[in-house]
């Protein structure tokens, strides 16, 4: 059950991040502003932390239901 989700991470991990370098091609006027004043590291950060809470709040349920089954049966 474990395996399956953790396979099942992986792929949309790998998913996404094979989805946004087709988007970041394109980098604009604004992207390189945002470079040069430092913020886009603030954006990236802030991103990762947002996914990442996201990813631990998803295990966390998957950990209690899974429990949860093994207790009903």
């Amino acid at each position: 059950m474990m395996n399956k989700f953790i396979l099942r991470s992986l792929f949309c991990i790998l998913g996404m991040l094979l989805s946004a370098t087709g988007f970041a091609q394109d980098a604009g006027a604004s992207a390189d502003l945002m470079r040069s004043n430092g913020k886009i590291y603030v954006v990236v950060a802030v991103c990762l932390t947002i996914l990442l809470g996201l990813f631990l709040y998803v295990f966390s349920i998957d950990r209690k239901i899974s429990r949860l089954e093994k207790n009903k049966d």
